[in-house]
């Protein structure tokens, strides 16, 4: 097994794995033509090919017998805090439990570390046991659940964390809405946008209760989220792209 940089023309081997390896973890939770339209929402021929140019992104194939057999991707954000954000992890399901997924979070760690985060995240839907057992497994702490809404279905989702770095900044502050609200911002719950990231706003100072989303580039609160969890400020058109599921084996 080899791994290298992801190029333009692993495009296709990239949508392959993906798609296998999604039907192999949600196929028991999620049905096939949801996957289907997943698939080609969040692994655009190309969405991908930008990607793979990405100079800030981390993107590292694994190649056996000259297939692509997995890949993941990552990007440093920059907030109150320096965060590595792990998109995904995909392994070949003919593949798995063999080492792949392993050495690929080993290639982003290295890379992100390089790069001087503070921590890495990383997202996976709760019906994937095998997911949440490997980052359990690579040191990660479970940091917490929460729902999500793709295709009309709710799903749990669960963020891990490892924390590689001495925190830096403040991780709360209050901002008014519009409307003369108060929120309190949680900067070290976020998301990567199109042009900055979008913050976890709650009405409570215990975050008990959620508001919405704070933007991050023009500090607005109207941020609207479509059935498939894409994501934008109504306001400057920062964008989420929709949650992927991270496969992680």
């Amino acid at each position: 097994m080899d791994l290298r940089e992801a190029t333009a023309a692993d495009v296709d081997a990239v949508r392959s794995v993906a798609r296998e390896s999604l039907v192999a973890s949600y196929g028991h939770a999620v049905e096939e033509e949801l996957l289907d339209e997943a698939v080609e929402e969040w692994y655009d021929a190309g969405d991908l090919g930008d990607d793979v140019e990405d100079d800030d992104a981390v993107f590292p194939v694994a190649v056996v017998d000259g297939v692509v057999v997995g890949f993941a991707e990552s990007y440093v954000v920059g907030r109150r805090e320096r965060v590595g954000e792990i998109d995904w992890l995909h392994v070949h399901p003919d593949h798995r439990g063999s080492g792949i997924g392993s050495a690929l979070l080993e290639r982003v760690e290295s890379a992100l570390r390089s790069a001087d985060v503070d921590r890495i995240e990383a997202r996976v839907l709760a019906d994937n046991e095998a997911g949440t057992a490997f980052y359990e497994r690579e040191g990660y702490e479970l940091a917490g659940e929460r729902d999500v809404d793709i295709g009309g279905e709710t799903f749990a989702e669960r963020e891990f964390r490892k924390q590689v770095g001495r925190l830096r900044g403040i991780s709360e502050a209050t901002y008014q809405t519009e409307d003369g609200e108060t929120v309190h911002v949680a900067f070290d719950e976020s998301d990567r946008g199109s042009q900055a990231p979008f913050y976890v706003a709650y009405v409570d100072p215990d975050h008990e209760r959620r508001y919405g989303y704070l933007c991050g580039n023009c500090e607005g609160t109207d941020v609207a989220i479509d059935t498939m969890d894409r994501m934008e400020c109504r306001d400057c058109g920062n964008r989420r792209k929709p949650t992927r599921w991270d496969a992680a084996y």
